[in-house]
């Protein structure tokens, strides 16, 4: 692909190492977003339904503070990193340098079809890298306004936006990168990571999975609900962060069922097929994929279920006790159908998880100490969020990603950086005294010297 090959010429020139190079895509970036805000709201509107405020806190908003952080952190992040240097190297001096990897390819997921390009891109321009963008083909409208805008803000002999279905994608992955980036599903990944694999080539995968909520006895139950049913529905549970289950004990079903519908009344009214800040499906292939998890546990429903298939349209929906060999309960449900399972104690619900494939984020709503100490230490997850769903995304500080099955590698803020530069160590030994004593021929006296210069 002769794009990808102007991209490798960019980037032996030296030119995106320059800080003033990237400060000056970073606020080209910001630019962009600013003159288009209203287009961009249309598109997200077109692809997902979402509202211009689910927009702006996860999508557009989520971006600009982005690259805010990076603007003010990029010379800071970009400076060599002094570390120590033992004994036996003095007099020396050691450091760490960070530097761009290359091309790299970032391959972003329908559900949230600007910010996960966007966000990575920002990391990967401030680590001073050529880029391939390549948004998913499913949210057309956002694709398509990606690629009309970034050549007309951004360098076009840096950064190019690759549009085109699974065929296209196919023939992209056989391309040699110093770096892949990739957002959306196991199977997927799976296949990123074998064309990876051809090159040796590094990638970070964020995979999502079926991620538990733990709700305990001791819990303020009516914030407990009006945070999960927030989290699990915005973007019509589009979300791979999303409780995707609840766990929780006999004394506390009840009150958590009755809490979880009053507040989806509240938050979306009795019929949120007409509240303007409740999203829809991506496509007709989703719809039917997620309609289908109904099939044979019409039962077990303790609210919502209709569809509309010509709006994409699924409500939000409260499953409980459905069979754990369903495919509700076997796959991520990645739409608005939440099943509540009931545990007999915190212990049968840690053991619940921890029988299961490693989830991206796992929540737990608890006032107990001991609980939330268990829950820490004897659980494993991407992310541990306790009393709260999906906002750990605000905090720049954590790196996000998977780990097992729900991906590998991490970004946000220093992370992102960090994962799109090489930390490359680099010593610096001087001429003057320079002891024989590593040199042959060896002796007893030379090899009790090592010994001792060893341990400083």
């Amino acid at each position: 692909m002769e794009f990808i090959s102007q991209l490798r010429h960019t980037f032996a020139s030296g030119k995106t190492k320059s800080l003033e190079w990237r400060q000056g895509q970073l606020l080209a970036l910001k630019q962009m977003l600013e003159e288009n805000e209203k287009t961009i709201y249309k598109a997200l509107f077109d692809d997902l339904g979402k509202c211009q405020f689910e927009s702006h806190v996860s999508e557009y908003g989520f971006v600009l503070k982005d690259i805010a952080l990076f603007l003010k952190k990029t010379k800071q992040w970009a400076k060599p990193r002094n570390v120590k240097t033992p004994l036996l190297l003095q007099p020396g001096k050691s450091k760490i340098t960070p530097e761009p990897l290359g091309t790299v390819l970032i391959m972003g997921a329908w559900n949230y079809p600007l910010q996960l390009v966007l966000s990575p891109m920002v990391a990967a321009l401030a680590a001073g890298n050529c880029i391939v963008l390549k948004p998913s083909e499913l949210s057309q409208a956002t694709s398509n306004l990606l690629a009309d805008l970034v050549p007309k803000y951004l360098d076009p002999n840096a950064i190019v936006v690759y549009e085109g279905d699974v065929a296209a994608t196919t023939e992209l992955l056989k391309q040699r990168f110093d770096h892949i980036m990739y957002t959306g599903s196991e199977a997927v990944g799976k296949i990123v990571m074998r064309a990876a694999s051809e090159y040796l080539t590094p990638v970070t995968l964020e995979l999502g999975g079926k991620s538990p909520c733990i709700v305990d006895d001791n819990t303020n139950i009516k914030v407990t609900a009006d945070r999960i049913v927030w989290g699990k529905f915005i973007n019509a549970g589009q979300t791979c962060i999303a409780p995707d289950y609840i766990l929780v004990t006999p004394k506390q079903r009840e009150p958590l069922i009755k809490a979880l519908q009053l507040s989806l009344i509240k938050q979306y009214g009795h019929d949120p097929k007409q509240s303007p800040d409740y999203g829809r499906i991506i496509n007709d292939r989703h719809f039917q994929r997620i309609t289908g998890y109904l099939n044979g546990i019409e039962d077990k429903l303790i609210v919502g279920g209709q569809t509309d298939a010509e709006q994409k349209y699924i409500a939000p929906t409260l499953i409980f006790g459905p069979e754990l060999t369903s495919p509700v309960m076997q796959e991520e449900i990645f739409g608005p159908l939440l099943p509540i399972i009931e545990v007999a104690s915190m212990d049968k619900a840690v053991n619940f998880i921890n029988d299961r494939e490693k989830p991206l984020a796992l929540y737990l709503f608890s006032n107990d100490e001991l609980t939330i100490k268990k829950v820490t230490n004897e659980t494993s997850a991407g992310t541990l969020s306790i009393n709260d769903t999906v906002v750990f995304m605000v905090n720049s500080e954590f790196p996000f990603g998977g780990v097992g099955n729900s991906g590998m590698g991490s970004y946000h803020g220093k992370w992102g950086f960090d994962s799109f530069s090489h930390l490359k160590p680099v010593l610096h030994k001087s001429f003057f005294a320079d002891a024989p004593v590593r040199y042959a021929p060896y002796s007893g006296w030379k090899q009790k010297a090592f010994k001792f210069l060893a341990k400083f």
